[in-house]
């Protein structure tokens, strides 16, 4: 399980987010829909508060658009390597 040594609400946060290799092209997505998180933080950095995005997809819930944030959350807080790409 991604994630397995983190605290419980990352267990949860994994319970709402999956990882799929055949749907999505394996991009994270919401509770196994067609639905991916990158897709729910476009939406929010355009300015698209929970309600309106309830509305454009009504099969999501509102702790999974809070699943999204705290997935994102967690990506950013990792560390990262940089290597040289030859020219």
């Amino acid at each position: 399980m991604l994630f397995s040594n983190y605290d419980y609400d990352m267990v949860y946060l994994m319970d709402r987010i999956t990882l799929d290799p055949d749907l999505c092209n394996g991009k994270p997505t919401i509770r196994g829909k067609r639905i991916t998180v990158q897709t729910i933080l476009e939406h929010l950095a355009a300015g698209d508060n929970k309600e309106t995005i309830l509305e454009q997809f009504p099969s999501l819930e509102s702790e999974d658009i809070d699943a999204c944030l705290n997935f994102a959350a967690q990506m950013a807080a990792r560390n990262f390597d940089i290597y040289p790409i030859a020219a």
